[in-house]
């Protein structure tokens, strides 16, 4: 599995932006696909996911209604359009390939992991 996340970059408190995370060999199409997000000084926390066949999702509470997650398996690429964007956002973003073929909030439950790829909310 070689995971690339893109789409990061400097916006607005209140736009919108729509990350993606594209796998190149394309070995990772029946597991559930998760991101997580790490703002400096604090842990990485979980985002949100999706399962292999994007019929199951979950979210974090602070994103729920704003973020929407969704895959494209013939690309073997994971969208999350993320809406309303809030100063607190501000994180680097990474998402990562499950064990199986859902994919849960723990870190615990990922087993490959992209390089980030940075988010900024100006207020």
């Amino acid at each position: 599995v070689q995971l690339q996340a893109s789409g990061g970059g400097l916006v607005q408190a209140g736009e919108s932006l729509r990350l993606s995370c594209s796998d190149s060999k394309r070995t990772s199409s029946n597991n559930g696909v998760g991101w997580f997000r790490q703002a400096p000084g604090k842990e990485r926390e979980f985002v949100a996911s999706i399962s292999w066949n994007g019929g199951n999702t979950l979210y974090q509470d602070n994103v729920q209604g704003r973020f929407t997650i969704s895959r494209d398996r013939a690309k073997n690429t994971v969208y999350p359009q993320m809406d309303s964007l809030k100063p607190e956002d501000t994180a680097v973003y990474y998402c990562a390939v499950s064990r199986s073929s859902y994919a849960g909030r723990g870190r615990a439950d990922y087993r490959y992991w992209g390089q980030g790829t940075l988010v900024t909310v100006s207020s």
